[in-house]
């Protein structure tokens, strides 16, 4: 049940069926994009994570960044993995979008950005922002 619970807000509703996934040049984070959000998990880091929720005694913490509609980006657990056998890469200089969602795989990491809200994360081996 509690793995059901976390998954469940793990990744945007509707990144869960028909979603886009891929991965950076590096191989280091994949994500999914649909209308209803951006969703990126991030395999190998060094920054420091927020301080972790109580989920973290159970699962992954600090490595999953999830942007929904008219919501800021955050940090969540989760208990799956983004990464699908044959995903594309996203390469350097180059966007995905869907809806009013959009990323942007940089040299200096992923970034996912609603232009509706102006919220967005930014994620790299060495940093991370949400916005």
């Amino acid at each position: 049940m509690l793995a059901a619970v976390a998954a469940a807000i793990v990744l945007p509703a509707s990144a869960q069926a028909d979603s886009s996934p891929f991965i950076s040049p590096s191989g280091n984070i994949a994500c999914q994009i649909d209308a209803g959000g951006a969703v990126c998990d991030i395999s190998d880091h060094t920054y420091q994570p927020p301080p972790p929720p109580p989920c973290a005694e159970h699962f992954p913490w600090g490595s999953r960044f999830v942007l929904e509609a008219g919501k800021a980006a955050t940090v969540v657990c989760h208990s799956d993995s983004l990464r699908v056998p044959g995903e594309p890469t996203l390469d350097y200089g180059q966007t995905k979008s869907a809806g009013t969602f959009t990323c942007d795989s940089e040299f200096s990491g992923m970034k996912c950005t609603d232009s509706s809200t102006g919220h967005y994360f930014r994620v790299s081996r060495e940093s991370f922002d949400l916005g």
